[in-house]
């Protein structure tokens, strides 16, 4: 896993599984896989600001690493002009063990938004987006060849209408991404007993958005905002088994899924009394997806009839939320803290997604299909206490869940040939906290220390919960001056025994039990004016040998040692340039 410098917060891959999405979310989720596509959620400058600007950034690294970014701005109250763009790349990595690690990619984008205000108080804007790169993957059999995607959104606001309808935002949004994955752009050909001859798959997502939101203030204590938001997703795939007698570029795109989405959604906030706050919302979803495969090829098989060919799902699902927020502040001139409480209940619900339900022509239990998934239902209690004082601040959050039908994907079926990976649904239950605590010592000097925990159990198999993250702490000792700053960050991770091998998500299964490691870093950085800036570091200062717990395993890649999972990077120096103007 690459990070961008400082290697400061890794979070969970599974992280959105053991959480619920508290409120209406302005994301929307794709059916193409485990991550929100976000096709929104931007801010624009606000009238009357200095709209000119320039940022611009150059990262040089070990192994080839070099980083471009730039991001240009100019308007005035009428409108502006904004051009966003990276280009990234890296050579092949080598682990702390002294390994190379399969890793090479490259990737680019290129975001241009055009924006005009009609009004002061209306914004028009308009947004298309282009990029591309390709990604050597040592954990399959496979790499990243092409991931061509284009995006353009439609967006309208309109601010301070009324003391009671205040704004009104609507959005459309369009997206094409054609994927490739193949076996020989990016690594020596060897041919297998799976794949004798050069291999591609070329999967595509076609995606239509739309989002419409007010936001109306009833009183000066009571605010809400109501909207409805909807899409479509079209998948498709072609590919060849034998690139040099049918390349895939001649062979007809097949139309396999279809996902439709429409959904209400309300969020109310009431603040009956200074440092108190009442926060409640719902949404109500309605989805069909339709699957449209003629054939499947599960596990190691030749295609056979798609036991639900043609079949049409139909769901509605229901999520909402409930948060209370309590806030003791200390009186004038004492030295007492300020305290805020809050405690919140949360249910959301969600359908399966493209990879869980159709991905490498996926299993159920009873069926060569895995279309009929049950949606997964999350139950969350969460709690917390946050104690701010003039030289730091602590926080305590916990969590407790209940999840019905938690969508498990298992590789070691019972009674299933070897090869055939079934999507389960199971119960589960998880539960977990994490602490934060950060204290200034002195005019520059500060520390800061996290522990993070999550305990997850499947209550059908009576089992752990697969693809849990182990408990892991952080600790940062950084001196902060007007021009120059340095910080030293220890991460510490606890071994994880609580497994169920083969077993997980679709990001990936458990393997086996992982040893505990300790991971150094250092950094710093010096201003030379408010438009210049340099940084550097070294991560995983003493070149420490370790493999994350939520990891895949390693593939057998011509030219590269095969371990039981990836490895992550050895000592790492990087040096970065920002100029903002």
């Amino acid at each position: 896993m690459r990070m961008d410098p400082p290697t400061a917060y890794v979070f969970p891959q599974n992280y959105d599984r053991i959480r619920v999405l508290k409120g209406p979310q302005s994301v929307l989720w794709g059916a193409g896989g485990s991550a929100a596509t976000v096709l929104f959620e931007r801010d624009p400058f606000e009238p009357g600001a200095d709209a000119s600007r320039l940022d611009a950034s150059v990262l040089t690294g070990s192994w080839g690493r070099r980083d471009l970014a730039l991001d240009a701005m100019a308007g005035n109250d009428l409108g502006y002009l904004r051009l966003q763009g990276s280009d990234a790349r890296a050579d092949d990595y080598e682990s702390g063990s002294g390994d190379d690690v399969h890793s090479e990619y490259h990737r680019w984008n290129a975001n241009l938004m055009v924006g005009f205000r009609p009004a002061d108080d209306v914004l028009v804007e308009l947004s298309a987006a282009r990029s591309d790169g390709e990604a050597a993957y040592a954990d399959r059999m496979m790499d990243g060849s092409a991931f061509d995607r284009e995006a353009f959104s439609l967006r309208v606001r309109w601010d301070d209408i009324g003391p009671t309808l205040r704004d009104i935002d609507a959005q459309i949004a369009y997206g094409y991404v054609d994927h490739v994955m193949d076996n020989y752009s990016l690594r020596d050909f060897t041919p297998t007993m799976m794949m004798p001859n050069p291999t591609v798959s070329n999967p595509d997502r076609e995606t239509l958005a739309a989002r419409f939101a007010a936001s109306l203030a009833f009183t000066s204590e009571l605010d809400s905002t109501l909207g409805i938001d909807a899409h479509r997703d079209e998948h498709g795939i072609r590919s060849s088994m034998d690139q040099l007698m049918m390349p895939y570029q001649e062979q007809p795109r097949m139309t396999d899924a279809r996902f439709d989405q429409l959904g209400l959604f309300g969020e109310f906030t009431w603040r009956p009394a200074e440092g108190r706050s009442w926060a409640w919302g719902a949404r109500v979803d309605r989805w069909e997806v339709e699957d449209q495969r003629e054939t499947v090829r599960p596990g190691m098989m030749g295609r056979v009839p798609n036991d639900t060919a043609g079949a049409t799902d139909t769901d509605w699902l229901t999520s909402a939320f409930l948060r209370y927020e309590h806030g003791l502040r200390r009186p004038a001139g004492s030295d007492a803290a300020d305290v805020v409480l809050f405690a919140g209940l949360g249910h959301s619900a969600r359908v399966a997604d493209y990879w869980e339900r159709f991905g490498n022509d996926k299993q159920s239990v009873s069926s060569n299909s895995a279309f009929f998934t049950d949606p997964e239902r999350t139950t969350q209690l969460d709690v917390g206490v946050l104690r701010r004082t003039d030289n730091g601040s602590l926080s305590v959050s916990l969590f407790a869940s209940r999840i019905d039908d938690y969508v498990l994907i298992d590789a070691r079926p019972v009674d299933e040939p070897m090869g055939t990976i079934v999507t389960r649904s199971v119960d589960a239950r998880t539960w977990g906290g994490e602490v934060e605590y950060v204290r200034a010592l002195g005019d520059a000097w500060n520390v800061q220390g996290s522990l993070a925990y999550t305990h997850g159990t499947n209550t059908t198999d009576d089992v752990a919960l697969a693809q849990m993250p182990p408990l892991e702490s952080r600790l940062a000792l950084n001196y902060v001056r007007e021009r120059l700053a340095v910080g030293a960050l220890l991460r510490l991770v606890a071994d994880q025994d609580r497994i169920d091998p083969g077993r997980g998500n679709i990001v990936g299964q458990d393997i086996s039990e992982t040893d505990s490691f300790a991971v150094f870093s250092v950094n710093g950085s010096y201003r030379f004016s408010s438009a210049v800036r340099v940084s550097a570091g070294v991560d995983n200062l003493f070149d420490e040998a370790y493999a994350e717990h939520l990891s895949r395993a390693g593939s057998m890649v011509t030219g590269f040692v095969q371990t039981e999972r990836i490895d992550e990077p050895g000592r790492t120096l990087w040096l970065k340039l920002d100029v903002s103007l």
